[in-house]
This record gives structure tokens, C-alpha cells and sequence, in this order.
């Protein structure tokens, strides 16, 4: 047999291909910040991740960037009521209007900046994003930085993708509860999606 269904314990992660860099006409771009929320960021939130703090500086900087190139920066917020079924998923999370639902602090959403509820992995399903990407902004190109890589972040990026958005992720402004995790979703957008990886934030540069 030349594949194994049952997959063993350590198995080869493939090559992943990395840009140098990526630059980006901020006109066209948005940064989109998935759920870097209390209960996902710090130790003492409800489902913590703990590489999700390493990677704070690093979205704060591309923000930065890209707030002083009039890039477009949004915000996925996860959501969710009493009854929710994903709290038989996984424990009670994000419940709104609780410490652990709110964005943390050192990536405050600005005054012109938009965040978007959601209540699913997806940032695009039953919300607006896309309606203001699209149709109001005219955005082509989005990165996306965040938490946790393959699960919200990777089917937010799904749906980017299968909306022919160009997508670029940076590897140190994503994070995972392991590295099988992270390496799938770089893999994952890259070729399944057509996206662009480049290896840290640093390496997304915009220019008109």
C-alpha cells in the first residue's frame, strides 16, 4: 500500500512554499483579525491557545502598517448566545457581552475600523463581510491574521477563497494548539486556495 489510511502517529509535513514577501495596493486590501478575543488569547479564557499570545506584537505591527496606508482593518468577533450548539462542541466561549467575548485589548478595533459577530467558524457565513469587501469597499486582497489557524481562521479563509479573493497569511500572525494544526492551514491555503504564505507579518508591505 503506498498510503496509509490510518495515518501514524508522525507523519511528513509536505513542503510548504513561502513568499519572500508580498506587497499589497492598501486600495484594494483589508486585514481581517479573527477572534483574538479573552477566551482565546489569554491563560485564564475559557478555550486558551497558548501560541496565541506570541503572535500579538506581530498582528499589532501589521496593523500599524496598514492603518498608515489606509488599508482596510476588520474584525471577526465570535459570538455566541445561551443554547448555542457549540458549546456541545466545544465548553462555553465568547458568550456576548463577557470578558472572554470581548476583542483583547492590545488589538483594540479602532473608530474606523468594523467588527463583524459571527456565530460559526466562518467570518462570511450569515454575516456582512462580504457585502462591505465587496460591494461597498472593493477589496481584492485580504490577509488574515488570528486565532485558532485551523479552524476559524482556515474556513474564514475557505470562503475567501472559494469568493476568488487573493489571500495572503502570514505564518507568525496565525496560531494553533498544534503544529500539525498550523502546518495544515498554510498548506491548505496555498494549495487549495491559490493563496499567497509569506513567513511573518514583517513581509506584507503596501504600496500604491
Amino acid at each position: 500500500m503506498s498510503f496509509k489510511f490510518v495515518p501514524p502517529r508522525n507523519v511528513d509535513v509536505p513542503e510548504l512554499i513561502f513568499e519572500k514577501s508580498v506587497t499589497l495596493d492598501p486600495a484594494k486590501t483589508a486585514v481581517i483579525v479573527v477572534d483574538m478575543q479573552n477566551d482565546f488569547v489569554r491563560d485564564d479564557g475559557s478555550l486558551p491557545v497558548p501560541a496565541a499570545k506570541e503572535t500579538i506584537k506581530n498582528i499589532k505591527q501589521l496593523l500599524d502598517s496598514a492603518r498608515e496606508h489606509n488599508a482596510k482593518v476588520v474584525y471577526t468577533q465570535d459570538t455566541h448566545f445561551e443554547g448555542d450548539k457549540e458549546w456541545k462542541i466545544w465548553p462555553v466561549h465568547c458568550r456576548k457581552g463577557t470578558l472572554g467575548w470581548h476583542i483583547i485589548d492590545e488589538l483594540k478595533p479602532l473608530v474606523n475600523d468594523m467588527v463583524f459577530e459571527k456565530n460559526r467558524y466562518d467570518g462570511f457565513y450569515e454575516t456582512s463581510l462580504e457585502h462591505y469587501l465587496s460591494h461597498v469597499w472593493q477589496i481584492t486582497n485580504l490577509v488574515i491574521v488570528g486565532t485558532v489557524s485551523n479552524i476559524c481562521v482556515l474556513h474564514t479563509a475557505a470562503s475567501a477563497g472559494l469568493r476568488w479573493y487573493d489571500l495572503v497569511v502570514p505564518a507568525d500572525g496565525i496560531s494553533a494548539l498544534t503544529e500539525f494544526d498550523q502546518a495544515m492551514t498554510l498548506r491548505q491555503v496555498t494549495t487549495l486556495y491559490t493563496g499567497k504564505v509569506v513567513e511573518s507579518c514583517e513581509k506584507i508591505l503596501f504600496e500604491e
